[in-house]
């Protein structure tokens, strides 16, 4: 092998900085996966300082070490300050320790801050270790097999501040624990028609305040990189008064910890209690979350987060040269993606920048246009009522309608619908019932306050069904939408909402009435419809099946015991796949595959020699439709009997607790982004005189539309699944998770 293209000797893994839910899962993919490629890696404890003083701080490691970190929230190795570290003697000190255990790569868990400290150390490298050989710390043999050091970054922080990643990990967790929090805070607050001021963290950066804010209705808002107005206090009490006038019983305003006015002057909680108690007299009440948004479980998100990049950075250190600037691994869309880690450290640095020298607008172009489409659509469905409607704009009528199963976000969905039509002119229509109800005539124009407060319910307010018209349905529907005058349609559902969508834009050329755009939203827990490789609702479903799953775990390993654990999807392996690599599952039977009895026998094998040398805990996951012959309980009286002594096995058919409960912080967002992007999308084709219909979805790590009459083109004919399922590029990491 090539000097240049030599793998590392071994690989070294650290976390840093503040804790962040999910570093635990990166830990475990790196060692899972250096392992899988036969490199030796450790497992450095306590930061940087465990780097520098060696001994039992570095433990080499296998995959086993691993079993019980995955849902643990923090991080088990330890994070500490390390001042020594910022020396040339502690950097010293710490070559020294790595290429005393062979180590010339490095996974850097952290912040900007740590990860800076990352690529110092990088560079000095080579003259550490001829430091070192002048010494006689070292030999020159062993400085020439470790000529540079290897790093790769991973960004754990719950702030989601840093460039070259959409979500960092940790994030998608302090979002879940906030939200939590505000949905608790708003029930008292309605009871005693109180305001609450609630701080967030989140340092320059103001991710966590928008995103929650979105996703709990909060009425007023205030973010570092977007400072209110200079009469923002009165501006903030006339809103708060409005929304009271209109019958709002409670009002959330929400801080960023980081948040200022125009001047650069800090906006604290207590500045806001006593504006608000001041000039209106409100009850108020301050609540600020602190650490807690740190604690706790990682969200499923975030320990398949944590695991994708894990897994990647092993890979990259395999890949690279030795000349290779350092890369920071991160997430795109739905794809990871490498960029040179300093380049993202300054721009994270220039945001900072930017908000010091009150360059807001460069500040929020920094952030990127998903941050900015966010608080635009923020600006508009917080409002108190929608704004006057121009003078000769046409007022068209838009209706939404469900169909499929229900699936959290729903409600958001509706939400969003109402308030942003409202906003822009038009009529808006919510269709009672899926489907049957359009063709019914069950039909209700809405107003701003009939969505209030719908914007944490789980199921579905108007209804929901699987019914797909035909035959004389298809005329009927098409004269309730001429009865009603319905200028254009957003299907909000899963598959049946999927077909039933495609048989009336098939049928507009026989109807009139049905030559109006139709745009689908991917709204199913089972995500399989074609054109989005993520539906809403699938990430409250896996948040459900993890937690349980994690109930599960804890009775199993008091027991010595076997659970095969079958979740939702129909002919869709998604949940099971994201689920099983969430939880740690030993084994994932998917539709898309089938069981066969060799697997099986295999299964049982590598499960009992677990069980011989010391494992406490199996776990399987089987998607429902994964074979109609070898079923739950099949697998588990099979499991049982050829356990023995060593183990014994136990069914946990989760059923239809993963479509209910509140919608996850993700879900909750998308819903409404989603939305506002369905409304542009008839706007756009009503006031050009189009009537293109469509499929709105996430591709390639982007938001895009897909013909709607592609419809049949991209589902599998054999069943309901689509064609191409990108999610399935996971399987093979899922392999190597497993143990």
């Amino acid at each position: 092998m090539s000097e240049v293209h030599r793998r590392p000797a071994s690989i070294g893994v650290l976390t840093s900085g503040g804790d962040a839910p999910g570093m635990n899962a990166a830990v475990r993919a790196v060692i899972c996966t250096a392992v899988h490629h036969g490199i030796d890696v450790y497992a450095i404890h306590e930061g940087y300082r465990g780097l520098l003083t060696g001994g039992p701080l570095i433990q080499r490691m296998e995959p086993e070490d691993t079993d019980t970190i995955l849902h643990r929230g923090g991080t088990t190795l330890g994070t500490a300050r390390s001042q020594e570290f910022r020396t040339r003697d502690g950097r010293r000190s710490a070559a020294r320790n790595m290429v005393d255990r062979g180590i010339d790569a490095l996974v850097v868990i952290g912040g900007d801050g740590s990860l800076t400290g990352a690529d110092i150390f990088r560079q000095e490298w080579p003259d550490l270790l001829a430091e070192l050989v002048d010494s006689g710390d070292i030999s020159a043999d062993a400085a020439g097999a470790h000529p540079v050091l290897r790093l790769v970054g991973l960004v754990g922080s719950i702030d989601n501040d840093m460039s070259g990643t959409d979500m960092t990990i940790g994030a998608d967790t302090a979002l879940h624990r906030i939200v939590e929090a505000m949905d608790a805070l708003r029930s008292t607050a309605s009871s005693h028609q109180r305001t609450f001021v609630v701080e967030v963290m989140g340092r320059q950066c103001g991710y966590l305040a928008l995103m929650a804010s979105l996703a709990t209705a909060a009425n007023w808002l205030l973010i570092p990189e977007q400072p209110p107005a200079e009469d923002w206090a009165m501006q903030m009490c006339r809103d708060i008064k409005a929304g009271r006038d209109i019958g709002r019983r409670q009002s959330v305003v929400l801080v960023a910890e980081g948040a200022h006015d125009t001047h650069g002057n800090p906006i604290t909680a207590d500045h806001i209690k006593t504006m608000l108690e001041q000039e209106l007299g409100e009850d108020t009440r301050i609540t600020i979350l602190g650490h807690v948004q740190r604690g706790g479980a990682p969200s499923a998100f975030d320990r398949y987060l944590a695991t994708l990049l894990g897994h990647a950075a092993v890979e990259r250190l395999l890949t690279d040269g030795v000349d290779t600037t350092p890369q920071l691994i991160g997430l795109r869309g739905n794809r990871v993606v490498t960029t040179p880690l300093m380049d993202c450290v300054a721009q994270t640095q220039a945001v900072a920048e930017r908000i010091k020298a009150k360059d807001y607008d460069g500040a929020m172009l920094l952030r990127g246009g998903s941050f900015r489409q966010s608080y635009k659509i923020l600006q508009t469905i917080q409002q108190a009522a929608a704004r006057p409607t121009p003078a000769g704009r046409h007022r068209f009528r838009l209706a939404i309608v469900h169909g499929g199963g229900p699936s959290p976000g729903m409600n958001n969905a509706v939400r969003a619908f109402v308030r942003l039509g409202l906003d822009r002119g038009y009529t808006v229509l919510a269709v009672q019932n899926g489907f049957r109800g359009l063709r019914d005539g069950d039909i209700q124009e809405m107003g701003w306050m009939d969505v209030s407060g719908w914007v944490s319910d789980g199921g579905a307010e108007i209804g929901t069904n699987r019914f797909v018209p035909s035959g004389e349905a298809i005329a009927q529907t098409a004269e309730q939408i001429a009865a009603h005058r319905i200028d254009g349609l957003v299907m909000a559902g899963g598959w049946a909402g999927y077909q039933a969508a495609h048989e009336l834009h098939r049928h507009r050329g026989q109807y009139r009435s049905l030559d109006i755009p139709i745009v689908c939203m991917p709204m199913t827990i089972n995500n399989d419809v074609p054109g989005t490789e993520l539906s809403i609702g699938s990430d409250t479903a896996l948040n459900s099946i993890v937690a349980d799953v994690d109930k599960i775990r804890q009775s199993a390993v008091a027991t010595r015991r076997v659970f095969v654990v079958e979740v939702m999807g129909r002919d869709c392996g998604y949940l099971a796949l994201l689920s099983g690599l969430s939880s740690g599952a030993e084994r994932i039977y998917l539709p898309e595959e089938g069981i066969t009895l060799d697997s099986l026998t295999a299964d049982i094998h590598t499960l009992a020699e677990g069980f011989r040398t010391g494992k406490r805990l199996g776990l399987i996951i089987r998607s429902e439709h994964a074979d109609a012959v070898y079923t739950t309980g099949f697998l588990t009286s099979l499991f049982e009997k050829e356990g023995g002594d060593l183990f014994d096995a136990r069914q946990a058919i989760l059923g239809h607790i993963q479509e209910g409960g509140d919608p996850s912080p993700f879900d909750r967002i998308h819903a409404t982004s989603l939305t506002a992007r369905c409304i542009e999308f008839l706007a756009e084709q009503l006031e050009s005189g189009g009537r293109a219909s469509a499929m709105l979805g996430f591709q390639s790590g982007r938001l895009q539309f897909t013909d709607l009459t592609s419809y049949p083109t991209l589902i599998d004919p054999h069943a309901q699944r689509p064609l191409e399922q990108r999610w399935m590029d996971r399987r093979g990491l899922a392999e190597i998770m497993r143990r």
